[in-house]
């Protein structure tokens, strides 16, 4: 058995008139983050990083912004399609791991959420989804508030 790792990244700045959403839920926070689809910086990122451990390319790849078809789209469509390309390329998910840097919102009230709708798209158990909040301590324009940034590894193997 070959076990595989990917790693994915995403950021996007505060500022779209629509509801934040991350990971599927919907956060309250004063504006949204901008982007094609719907900006959801946690499923891009474990999309990239699905992506990347089956050497599939990219998000950019699979779902271009120049695709009308992705304007304003539930970006967990997008990671359910990724998760779908993968197991077609002959590999199982095993796991994902998320850190979400932001300074707000705060996350742990929405964490088991998150964990939950990620688990679901993906077909995981939820102690296969690990999703994490840090704040960059007021450094740099994360640490301003202008946006987040999402990292996530992914794990995935060859039966």
């Amino acid at each position: 058995m070959a076990t595989r790792f990917g790693l994915g990244y995403d950021s996007h700045t505060f500022g779209a008139r629509r509801p934040l959403k991350l990971a599927g839920v919907a956060i309250d926070h004063p504006s949204g983050l901008t982007g094609h689809s719907d900006g959801d910086a946690v499923a891009h990122a474990v999309t990239d990083a699905l992506l990347g451990a089956a050497a599939l390319g990219d998000i950019g790849r699979h779902f271009p912004n120049t695709d009308p078809r992705w304007k304003d789209a539930d970006s967990l469509r997008m990671l359910a399609t990724a998760g779908d390309k993968v197991r077609r390329a002959g590999f199982a998910l095993v796991n994902v791991d998320v850190t979400v840097v932001t300074e707000a919102p705060k996350l742990a009230p929405h964490i088991p959420a998150m964990r939950a709708r990620v688990a679901e798209t993906l077909g995981l158990p939820i102690d296969a989804v690990s999703i994490k909040g840090k704040t960059n301590e007021g450094m740099d324009a994360i640490g301003r508030g202008d946006g987040l940034q999402v990292f996530a590894v992914a794990a995935i193997e060859r039966p």
